[in-house]
């Protein structure tokens, strides 16, 4: 081990403890609550973090850092000098660095954004995945494999979404994924469950996984060779983790009471233990193999292969502070008089506290060591990759056709092709892929596994319309039934361009209900900013006879509302084409932030995509090349029925209900003047310009102006606005405050049940029917005859 790394991980033990103390007790507090900052979840980990950093680590390794070590990661940079004192000094503060490791808002060299829901760790074995994926095309360039590297909280295992990633690394021959597990085994609310390390250990083992167990430092290892040392030792393996964790905050003369208790009549651990002053006891007895950056340096130097790792590393949670090993050490912080006689102890002079090297005898020395470490040595390892062309899609739809099959069309059009776009997509689903039209996709461009696998149906001439391989060429991923999975993968993938300096084009299927099953992996992915495309179909109660548990409400309000996905719900084929073209240069962009001033979106930022579809065929429009309607689906409406200048009724639709609407329009426009249509392909798109412009004509600038607002201005102010989704209604109820008009929202609020769709339309009044009982009841204006009784 090289001799610096002791002087390392005790400078980032002081910087990391320093920048929370700062926050929280000497950096003014504008509103008077808890800053926070987890001292002694970081402290656990700073000997596992040293050697990895400054001995381990190749550039081409990636690290999810476990949130709560995040002080310790930023302390890193810090001492490298990637970060600066500023944002160290106003740690979770506006502009600092921040709570947790974020690739978006932080300064310095994130990998994966983590959080506290255990999706930082599933997530580097889908990394792992994807970065096999693209060694093995031929397309991918002379490449080193990384590792894809965990540092997981022990409390973090139980998330189930980390379970559902082993099992589907095992179905994909996983390699190259180090998991280090911060076994400190005290979480939140309390202590870990005695035995959990040999239940974790057998889950590993089961999925294929080496485990290497890291419970003792070196000064431990010394010691049992000594004469007693074995009944040492297995006092230690006896101890409970709550007895281990009070005696190691009470210090090193309740050590030798409790040990001379129950070791003390036996001669040769009482000369052990008598050979130790108090503070060595105690040294020895926190020298667990997590907190001895020896030990750890060795370890991971020890492992020769790329087969899965999961390092069991016992540590003592606030090691090398005053607050270690008490039971609510988890949000504790030093106080200040801690924190005085803390300093004294690690030797910092007053007014040093930001120094980066204080203590440090030689500073120019040291610093032309830390320039030495491998991993830092290629500088920030953020890549990019050429942006790639995108073809004009154009979609020969028949008269009718649901969006769910032009989607398959779209895509087998492409998989014909030779083009780039379509060289560089993968797609993936959660056992879904043939109920979701990739299966044309699939069949051309077949699933990926590293090993060539033979499709057995064909081989034995069992005909059958999926004629899927396995092979490395393959540009499918199957997933097991696990949504999670899915949008983890999405995340990995959809980082590819960065991680690894290859772009993939991620689609992902999935039945739209269970979009709220990976939501939080959803989140998560779109937080850091992967790039991908994910088609929730079939959506809403048209999917009809499959039941409530398969239809979907809520997710229109979810794609409105989840930051860095635009989302989009078109009728028509045709509609579907046009966004899909712009959507796939739409994943690529990562421009400025400035709003474009026709709309008031951010478009040239880019973003992920969320299309809503459905099974229904519905009869399509005819041919529509005119740039308003391109344009105008792009943005999230146009009139398929322009209002005239005495408009009474406006119908806006969304998605799948177009021929209800359509033919509700026809219906009023019998009794009602000037009837309009207005047809939406995203609420999102236009709730966002709306509430962009309003902001830009607060800030001053009074010509602003959105798309939905230029749409609906020519409108009289005692037009109706009917509106109508398959889906929650208030997905375009909002549109009346655009500018005021009198609003009817039709939509879905309770759990749907079986029939046929015209039986379900009927029942939650999407129908048009209903639509025209709206128009005439609810409305000013002449009564609209022949209106038949709806419930």
């Amino acid at each position: 081990m090289p001799a610096h790394l002791k002087t390392i991980e005790q400078r980032l033990l002081w910087l990391s403890h320093w920048m929370i103390h700062n926050a929280n007790h000497i950096r003014p507090k504008a509103d008077g609550i808890k800053v926070g900052g987890h001292q002694a979840s970081s402290a656990s980990m700073v000997s596992i973090m040293t050697a990895l950093y400054f001995q381990t680590l190749r550039p081409e390794d990636r690290v999810a850092v476990k949130p709560h070590a995040s002080p310790i990661f930023h302390a890193i940079q810090y001492l490298m000098g990637n970060q600066t004192r500023q944002k160290m000094e106003n740690f979770r503060g506006y502009g600092g660095v921040q709570s947790y490791p974020s690739r978006t808002k932080d300064i310095d060299d994130v990998d994966f954004s983590t959080g506290s829901v255990g999706l930082g760790v599933a997530v580097t074995s889908f990394a792992s995945i994807v970065q096999v994926y693209i060694d093995a095309k031929s397309w991918s360039g002379e490449q080193k494999l990384g590792r894809m590297i965990a540092l997981v909280g022990d409390a973090e295992l139980d998330e189930g979404n980390i379970y559902e990633a082993l099992q589907e690394g095992w179905k994909n021959d996983l390699r190259n994924c180090w998991w280090i597990i911060d076994y400190n085994r005290q979480s939140l609310d309390g202590v870990v469950r005695e035995g959990l390390f040999k239940r974790v250990e057998q889950i590993f083992d089961a999925f294929g996984w080496d485990i290497v167990r890291v419970k003792y430092g070196h000064l431990q290892r010394a010691a049992f060779k000594e004469t007693g040392g074995e009944k040492l030792r297995q006092w230690i393996d006896d101890c409970p983790n709550q007895l281990y964790s009070a005696l190691t905050f009470m210090g090193g003369a309740v050590w030798r009471e409790r040990l001379m208790e129950a070791l003390g009549d036996q001669g040769d651990v009482t000369a052990l233990l008598d050979r130790r002053s108090d503070a060595e006891l105690a040294e020895l007895m926190e020298n667990l193999g997590g907190n001895c950056v020896q030990t750890m340096a060795d370890t991971f130097a020890s492992i020769d292969h790329d087969r899965p790792v999961c390092f069991l590393a016992y540590t003592i949670k606030g090691w090398g502070t005053p607050i270690a090993g008490h039971k609510d050490n988890h949000g504790g912080l030093m106080n200040k008089t801690q924190m005085a006689q803390w300093q004294e102890h690690m030797g910092v002079a007053h007014g040093q506290e930001w120094d980066r090297f204080a203590t440090i005898a030689d500073p120019s020395a040291f610093e032309a060591e830390l320039a030495k470490t491998p991993f830092f040595a290629k500088g920030p390892r953020r890549y990019s990759d050429d942006i790639i062309d995108v073809p004009m899609i154009e979609l020969t739809s028949d008269r009718e056709i649901s969006t769910q099959m032009a989607f398959g069309k779209i895509l087998d059009s492409l998989s014909k092709g030779d083009s780039t776009l379509a060289e560089r997509i993968v797609t993936t689903s959660p056992d879904v892929t043939g109920t979701t039209n990739l299966g044309p996709w699939v069949n051309r461009r077949k699933l990926f596994a590293r090993d060539h696998q033979e499709d057995t149906f064909k081989t034995e001439n069992i005909p059958s319309i999926a004629k899927w391989e396995f092979t490395p060429e393959g540009q499918h991923i199957e997933l097991g039934i696990a949504e999670m999975n899915l949008f983890l993968l999405l995340a990995a993938a959809g980082l590819s361009h960065s991680m690894f300096g290859k772009r993939l084009i991620p689609i992902g299927t999935v039945y739209d209900p269970f979009v709220s099953r990976g939501l939080d992996a959803l989140n998560y992915a779109c937080y850091q900013d992967a790039r991908f495309m994910i088609v929730g179909t079939p959506s809403g109660v048209t999917l009809s006879y499959e039941g409530g548990a398969h239809q979907s409400i809520a997710s229109p309000l979810i794609g409105m509302s989840q930051d860095g996905l635009a989302a989009f719900e078109p009728a028509f084929a045709d509609e579907l084409a046009v966004i899909m073209e712009w959507s796939f240069k739409h994943l690529q962009k990562d421009g400025e932030s400035d709003p474009d001033e026709r709309t008031w979106l951010r478009d040239e930022t880019g973003g992920s995509v969320y299309l809503r579809l459905t099974t229904n065929p519905i009869e399509q429009p005819g041919k529509r090349v005119d740039d308003a309607f391109k344009q105008g689906a792009i943005d999230g409406a146009y009139w398929l029925r322009k209002p005239g200048p005495n408009c009474e009724v406006v119908i806006a639709y969304q998605g799948a209900v177009a021929p209800e609407a359509i033919k509700a329009a026809g219906m009023i426009g019998e009794s009602r003047r000037d009837v309009g249509v207005l047809a939406v392909t995203s609420a999102d798109r236009l709730n966002a310009g709306w509430t962009a412009a309003q902001r830009a004509r607060a800030n001053g600038t009074k010509t602003a102006a959105s798309h939905i607002e230029t749409l609906m201005q020519g409108l009289p102010r005692t037009c109706v606005l009917i509106t109508v989704i398959d889906g929650h209604p208030a997905t375009l109820s909002w549109l009346g405050g655009v500018w005021g008009h009198q609003t009817i929202s039709h939509g879905v609020e309770h759990f749907g049940q079986t029939g046929s769709i015209a039986d379900l339309y009927r029942h939650f009044r999407l129908d048009a029917d209903a639509l025209v009982s709206s128009a005439s009841e609810l409305s000013l204006g002449r009564y609209i005859p022949h209106i038949r009784s709806v419930g």
